[in-house]
């Protein structure tokens, strides 16, 4: 490559993607790429001169990222990918350098990178570490959308240009071969660093890498035992920690079934885990050291492997199973190809390569001479030639922000759930606050700790944060004791010595109950929250058909509802559901005339819940009259709770509510009702597609936020905490659970349409 590189302007780069500390293979590459570009730009150029980073992050602030680092995106946080566009648009970026896993970012199949990318004035080279021959409708979209955005797209393997050809559609002058990258280790003899490990003497086998079931290690320890005896000094290093998702997910499942087949094998003093994330130091001792060198992969899937790389840079004799990467790198004689699960063809390779040092040498020896041109200072230097390149065919010029698009795009509160979690013990959400201080004196009630466990499990279906889980269990606990199984009741009130003090609730709080149960069936993520939550449910649901309450049975209908997602063929939630609905249906039918569209005689408190549960149960049912007697009823309750002068959301008060002929209360206006507001115009909007329905949430978001009758707001942006209500003389200063859970509903319901609607290319 022309050394001609040093003298020119170095190009500022920005890089996208996984960052160390993170554990994964995308990070490291992003960071040994980006160092790499920084050394040769020049000696006084480092990382964060000339080469950036947008980290994703799996856990908001959880890495400790070094300087370079200069914003983080949360992965499953949609929001973050417009702002990350916003500041490469004003920074100094030349070129933005994307890489692209589906595992990494948010949105169904990675989609949200869309979002940054339609929004980007710099041109975008983006390598593609996964290429699927067989992709999802949804990944085919998403993949192509990223290369149709994308000014060059950089891949690893032949086979990735011929799928992106004849899969995506990407034209092919738009596409670089750049090989992944490897250090530039020395051809040394493996004996050199054998005694860091107390191998000297002993014939070394090596496989490296996050360690999760598609590696195929298993296949490996069989083959190792079968050619033991024959090579009784033969060691099999397995080094690498478990992937942080199977981790997540499965803990040591894994590892721990390899430690159990090497025991029943008899192979303790010949296969040896390291289960670390090393160094690059540490690495090149153990790659040096290793006679061979194994990847025992499972899949044929696989486009690229950076252990491959760097094994195949340091020259060393490699077995591996042909996944399409190892079949084009080790082509020409560079290494052995043995069948996918077939250990008795890896132990004829390797009794070939142990028992043959010739053999073992000639392919060291091709391995490297092929490896040099993936070594980092050249991978690098390919790279920095594309990024020029990119600067030359850039369409238009680099403007910096678009105001047009910055304009027309939502600003939304950050989700803060500090106060909610000091509201929270042990025991389950405390019901009231003096100011912001938790007040024990008021106990707890089932129904703060349904609404919580509603949005509990609203943040996990959005943003899948682990974190939020334990909060999940805390609530669905809570409601699972409240369940008096004498009666089927559902009691609500439970003193601060944990006695609940009546043997059974209001009609409501169990309507409730069964609304934040079938919600936690439907979207929670384990078997073992959906068991319970499911067997609670089917517990409280019979008793139901008894209730009268009207607000009793839009809340069992929207729990139905929400149920029937996920067990749709449960007989006996489908006939309480249609029970209930029906009897909602009629209520309004006998009840409703053209001034007053309403239920009963009086409005009262959480009134948009009804016209929602008649939507949605109008929508599932194919019923046009309930889904329309719904929307009339919500539109009518959006008219009359509407200041004719000012336009903003003025709420019924519960100081006198509002009666049939009579004059609307004023205040005390709850938060309560303007969270229902919103939940049920996101219905409306959902089953008619009519953005009208999204301009009346957004004024019902508003009365949060200082829209309402007294000109101020409830809420405490840095906390998450709101306030009790409207008064006539302002605003109610305790932060009770009812209204800070309310406000977080709602502000939940408005990041989940940004989170679902398309991109605004």
């Amino acid at each position: 490559m022309a050394n001609h590189e040093t003298v020119l302007k170095p190009v500022d780069v920005c890089f996208v993607g996984t960052y160390p500390p993170r554990q994964c293979g995308i990070g490291t590459f992003t960071h040994d790429l980006g160092q790499s570009i920084a050394q040769l730009q020049g000696e006084n150029v480092g990382v964060g001169e000339t080469v950036r980073v947008v980290a994703l992050s799996n856990r908001g602030g959880a890495y400790n990222y070094g300087p370079e680092v200069q914003f983080e995106i949360r992965s499953q946080h949609r929001m973050d990918y417009h702002r990350a566009a916003d500041f490469l648009d004003l920074s100094s970026a030349d070129v933005i350098s994307l890489q692209h896993e589906f595992g990494i970012f948010g949105g169904d199949d990675g989609a949200y990178i869309i979002d940054l990318l339609t929004r980007l004035t710099r041109p975008v080279v983006t390598t593609l570490h996964t290429v699927l021959q067989e992709p999802s409708s949804g990944q085919l979209e998403t993949l192509k959308a990223i290369c149709a955005q994308s000014t060059l797209v950089v891949v690893m393997a032949q086979k990735a240009i011929d799928l992106l050809v004849s899969v995506y559609g990407v034209p092919q002058e738009k596409i670089l071969l750049i090989h992944h990258g490897a250090p530039d280790i020395p051809f040394l003899d493996p004996v050199y660093t054998k005694d860091h490990f107390q191998a000297e003497g002993r014939r070394v086998i090596l496989t490296f890498g996050l360690l999760s079931p598609n590696k195929g290690i298993e296949v490996a320890i069989e083959a190792i035992a079968s050619v033991v005896k024959e090579f009784p000094d033969l060691l099999y290093i397995v080094l690498g920690a478990t992937h942080p998702e199977v981790k997540r997910l499965f803990g040591e499942e894994y590892r721990l079934s390899l430690e159990r087949l090497v025991k029943s094998k008899g192979l303790e003093e010949n296969v040896v885990f390291y289960d670390h994330f090393v160094s690059l130091e540490q690495l090149t001792r153990f790659l040096v050291a290793a006679d061979i060198y194994i990847t025992p992969y499972l899949a044929k899937e696989q486009i690229t492997s950076g252990t491959l790389a760097y094994a195949m840079a340091c020259g060393k004799a490699i077995i591996s199973t042909p996944y399409w990467y190892a079949e084009e790198l080790l082509a020409e004689g560079r290494g052995r190809l043995v069948p996918f699960h077939d250990p008795d063809a890896m132990a004829v390779e390797l009794r070939r390569l142990l028992g043959d040092e010739a053999e073992r040498d000639l392919l060291r020896k091709r391995a490297y001479e092929f490896g040099r041109q993936m070594v980092w200072r050249e991978v690098a230097s390919h790279y920095v030639e594309a990024f020029r390149h990119a600067l030359h065919v850039r369409r238009g010029p680099i403007i910096g922000l678009r105001t047009r698009e910055r304009t027309k795009r939502p600003s939304l509160p950050e989700i803060k759930l500090d106060h909610m979690r000091l509201l929270t013990d042990d025991t389950g959400m405390l019901q009231h606050a003096a100011f912001t201080t938790p007040d024990r004196r008021y106990g707890y009630a089932t129904d703060d700790n349904a609404r919580a466990l509603i949005l509990t499990i609203m943040n996990w279906k959005l943003f899948k944060d682990e974190e939020i889980l334990s909060l999940v269990q805390r609530y669905l606990s809570f409601l699972n004791h409240a369940l008096n199984e004498q009666n089927g009741r559902v009691r609500n009130f439970m003193d601060y010595d944990r006695h609940f003090t009546e043997e059974k609730g209001s009609e409501d709080s169990h309507g409730r109950t069964v609304w934040a149960l079938g919600v936690a069936v439907a979207y929670s993520s384990t078997d073992a929250i959906i068991g319970l939550a499911a067997r609670t449910f089917q517990q409280i649901l019979p008793v139901c058909e008894e209730f009268t309450s009207p607000r009793a049975w839009a809340y069992v209908i929207l729990g139905t509802l929400a149920y029937l997602k996920r067990f749709g063929g449960d007989r006996e939630a489908q006939r309480v559901h249609n029970l209930l609905a029906e009897r909602l249906l009629r209520s309004f039918a006998n009840n409703a005339s053209a001034d007053w569209p309403w239920s009963e005689d009086i409005v009262t408190y959480d009134n948009a819940r009804l016209p929602q549960a008649l939507i949605a149960a109008g929508e599932y049912r194919g019923n046009d009259e309930m889904r329309n007697y719904g929307l009339r009823a919500l539109t009518w309750l959006l008219k009359i709770q509407t200041d004719p002068q000012g336009g903003h959301l003025s709420l019924i008060g519960n100081n006198g509510w509002l009666k049939r002929g009579g004059k609307q209360a004023r205040f005390d206006q709850q938060p309560i009702d303007a969270a229902g507001l919103v939940d049920a115009s996101f219905e409306a909007y959902r089953v008619t597609q009519d953005e009208s329905w999204l301009k009346s949430m957004e004024q019902c978001f508003d009365w949060f936020l200082g829209r309402n009758d007294v000109h101020t707001t409830l809420v405490e942006l840095a906390t998450g905490g709101c306030r009790d209500g409207l008064r006539a003389g302002g605003v109610n200063q305790n932060q009770g659970a009812e209204s800070t859970i309310s406000w977080l509903m709602a502000l939940h319901r408005v990041h989940q349409i940004v989170q679902e609607r398309p991109s605004e290319a």
